[in-house]
């Protein structure tokens, strides 16, 4: 049996691009080329695997839907880890599972997206998929929606803001600088 070394499509990329920009010559040019359009194509594809499992979900063809969602999710698709997140939280094709659905919510939420940021706050909020409740992450995971573009983090923010007291405010600012930083670097 022969061992065969297998390498992700970024190390595969990533040594492309750096044999490509060493060479001058028109191979070396080419290469960096298509190695650019490469992510466009993968990327187009992603997007109509996604269109194609929210037509699915709205059809209640929610184990077909699972099945397009979860090859965009492990390739680190934050809007399939959302979507795959929901189905867990909600049992729509598989059991409902509160510690899976904070799971593929919280991969959803360190890439920046919103929704699931949301949920995560949720989650903290009502102690559903964790330990215990924890005011203090809700808050700041609500907070981070809120930057972030979901328009009903202020409001569930307001809410939770409201049992807590001023150390676990300041605690939970503290939280959010040090994700902030690094989830949405640019704002």
């Amino acid at each position: 049996m022969s061992v065969t070394r297998k390498y992700s499509l970024h190390t595969f990329f990533t040594r492309v691009v750096c044999i490509g920009t060493i060479g001058t010559s028109i191979i070396g040019i080419s290469v960096r080329v298509a190695v650019l359009s490469v992510p466009l194509l993968f990327s187009s594809h992603l997007y109509a695997d996604l269109e194609k499992a929210r037509d699915l979900m709205d059809a209640n063809e929610f184990e077909q839907a699972m099945e397009e969602l979860l090859p965009a999710a492990q390739s680190g698709n934050a809007e399939a880890e959302e979507l795959i997140g929901v189905m867990y939280a909600m049992g729509l094709g598989v059991e409902r599972d509160d510690m899976r659905a904070f799971e593929w919510y919280l991969r959803a939420s360190l890439k920046g997206h919103p929704g699931a940021q949301s949920g995560i706050g949720w989650y903290y909020e009502v102690g559903r998929g964790v330990s215990a409740p924890d005011l203090v992450r809700a808050y700041a995971w609500y907070v981070l929606s809120a930057i972030g573009g979901d328009p009903d983090a202020a409001i569930s923010q307001e809410e939770v803001i409201k049992k807590m007291t001023q150390a676990e405010i300041e605690q939970a600012h503290k939280i959010i600088d040090d994700y902030k930083t690094w989830i949405y670097p640019f704002d």
